[in-house]
């Protein structure tokens, strides 16, 4: 390609773009989404394609400068990336014979030497912990049978399931001083999934439906009194950070398939029993 075909651009940069000119979009405007020039062509076989029709060669220093400027948050996690690759490489390994480190264990250290020195304290809220996830219940279940919405109960099904398999297939060791109590969710000290948090992960989804009904404040207390939770769940070792954080993630994910599976499953027959019950 001669330098006239590099640097030469009907509209360097515009904010407008039509279809019939993908070449003219700039990385200024998200030029991941550009149509290559040998894709506009569908008839067009993949073997004529040549070097000349790749994305990078169409771009100039302003484009590059300018995809800092314009998407700082790809360029911030494209700079995570290289971090943590040195951080993966250069850091040791815990052997087999040492317990799992877990960072939020180290931010809660005080905390935890506080509930070891006050039993009363750890059981009190444990029973607060519980009564929690008696209100994320209510609240899902109830958004069914009571208001006709049963997209949560639904999520949290997916979820649970999910959580349920996950959790067997790699059975994580119970956390070296873990603070149980009798009234702790699931109650009565029986044994539970570490992998992944569903105390962590039904709030989130009962605070999505909440938001989607614009009750805000509603689904704000709820988020409060999950951090809160995610805290003491460090505190007493019930789960490791891991736990918590996949548990975020995976609420989202299960309120965004139930709702693809509520939408899909009332295209295909929106007259069956369960959705007379919705």
């Amino acid at each position: 390609m001669n330098g006239e075909n590099l640097h030469q651009r009907s509209v360097p940069q515009t904010t407008t773009t039509t279809l019939k000119s993908p070449t003219n979009i700039s990385i200024n405007n998200l030029n991941l989404n550009k149509t290559p020039s040998y894709a506009s062509n569908p008839t067009r076989k993949t073997e004529n394609w040549s070097f000349s029709d790749a994305s990078f060669l169409q771009w100039t220093l302003t484009d590059a400068f300018g995809l800092f400027k314009n998407h700082p948050v790809p360029c911030f996690f494209a700079v995570s990336l290289l971090f943590f690759m040195g951080v993966e490489y250069t850091l040791r390994m815990i052997p087999p014979s040492s317990p799992p480190f877990d960072i939020g264990f180290v931010a809660t250290d005080y905390l935890h030497r506080v509930l070891v020195d006050s039993p009363t304290l750890n059981t009190v809220l444990a029973g607060l912990n519980t009564v929690f996830v008696g209100m994320q219940t209510a609240y899902i279940i109830g958004a069914w049978v009571i208001e006709g919405r049963p997209r949560a109960t639904v999520a949290a099904l997916f979820m649970f399931t999910c959580r349920g398999i996950l959790g067997y297939s790699t059975q994580l060791p119970l956390p070296e001083g873990f603070l149980g109590s009798g009234v702790d969710f699931p109650v009565g000290n029986v044994s539970f999934f570490l992998f992944y948090s569903g105390h962590v992960a039904g709030s989130v989804i009962a605070s999505l439906d909440m938001r989607r009904m614009r009750r805000w404040e509603l689904a704000s207390l709820f988020d409060t009194l999950n951090l809160l939770q995610v805290v003491r769940l460090l505190s007493t070792r019930g789960h490791y950070t891991i736990d918590l954080a996949v548990g975020v993630g995976a609420g989202m994910l299960f309120d965004s398939l139930a709702g693809k599976y509520m939408k899909a499953a009332k295209a295909a027959d929106g007259d069956d029993a369960f959705h007379r019950l919705s």
